[in-house]
């Protein structure tokens, strides 16, 4: 039998000593057979700390920009596999040991599974079912699930060093969206992302309504700074908001003139209100707020994208 090759976990982490400890302590738990190291480059002196105290490798990150940190981690570890990891997350006690066997199946250049936003409170509920739902998500297979195979993008993600020595690592201009510009590169260069529904990472969602709205407006800003870094090559979900926010604001300014225009964001609102007593019977109460949740992630993010990344990095 092939050896199992060995694994480096990078983590880029800030103001993270209340998280990073759970997410070392699923690493450690890891039924992975072969070698792993733990690299975490940190933003400041508390979550500094709270890694030495896991007894992992540490490596400062000034910045505190999450592309530089992953770029240092990659840079200052020695497996043969990178294993992208969110201080934030707590992967399962078989995350490495899939991806990895994944990587080796497939031969594919970068593979993950899916993000499963979790809730632990009735907002974040509610912000939970909308995110994992087609109407939040589009056909992101990372977020509602999908067949395997290759794919535009994947959660987080493992990949070879080689792969990474051959693309140069995450572009530190991408303060948001670096794992999808490196998947795009990965993709340009002709390599293949392979999603595993099978391979599941638990996350927890913004805590309200204002952070979910800053989270996905910062999302839609940093995807038109990728657009214009990569001549417009946006998939059709990432369209969808910011033509929806435009059609919104001229049937809102049509209707001074042409009342019935107001039908446009009455079906809208209404699809909105269709979608969340649809899911009241599997959610309960907070499917009461998911339509709030649907329009601020919508918006949000059209209106990040339409305003854009005011300069480059």
């Amino acid at each position: 039998m092939v050896p199992w090759p060995s694994v480096s976990v990078i983590i880029s982490a800030a103001a993270a000593q209340k998280s990073l400890p759970n997410a070392l302590k699923a690493i450690a738990e890891q039924d992975y057979p072969g070698d792993i190291e733990v690299v975490v480059a940190a933003a400041d002196k508390s979550t500094a700390q709270v890694a030495k105290d896991h007894e992992v490798i540490v490596i400062d990150n000034p910045s505190r920009h999450t592309p530089v940190g992953l770029n240092l981690a990659a840079r200052a570890s020695t497996g043969a596999i990178l294993v992208r990891v969110d201080a934030h997350s707590v992967i399962p006690s078989d995350y490495i040991r899939r991806v990895v066997d994944c990587l080796m199946r497939t031969n594919a250049d970068n593979v993950g599974g899916r993000q499963v936003p979790i809730g632990a409170t009735f907002v974040e509920t509610a912000i939970a079912a909308a995110m994992s739902s087609r109407f939040g998500a589009g056909d992101a297979r990372y977020r509602i699930g999908g067949q395997p195979g290759p794919t535009d993008t994947v959660y987080l993600g493992a990949f070879r060093r080689s792969v990474f020595d051959r693309l140069g690592g995450f572009d530190e201009r991408f303060l948001r969206n670096q794992d999808y510009e490196f998947n795009h590169r990965i993709r340009a260069s002709g390599g293949v992302i392979w999603f595993d529904p099978e391979i599941a990472v638990a996350y927890r969602p913004r805590p309200s309504l204002p952070a979910l709205g800053s989270q996905y407006f910062q999302y839609g800003r940093w995807k038109r700074f990728f657009a214009r870094s990569h001549d417009w090559s946006l998939r059709p979900r990432q369209w969808a908001p910011p033509l929806l926010v435009l059609t919104l604001v001229g049937s809102l300014i049509g209707s001074i003139w042409w009342k019935w225009l107001l039908a446009v964001p009455a079906l809208y609102v209404l699809e909105l209100i269709a979608i969340g007593l649809a899911s009241l019977p599997r959610l309960g109460a907070p499917a009461l707020l998911m339509p709030v949740a649907l329009l601020v992630m919508h918006v949000s993010w059209g209106i990040g994208f339409l305003l854009g990344q005011i300069r480059d990095r």
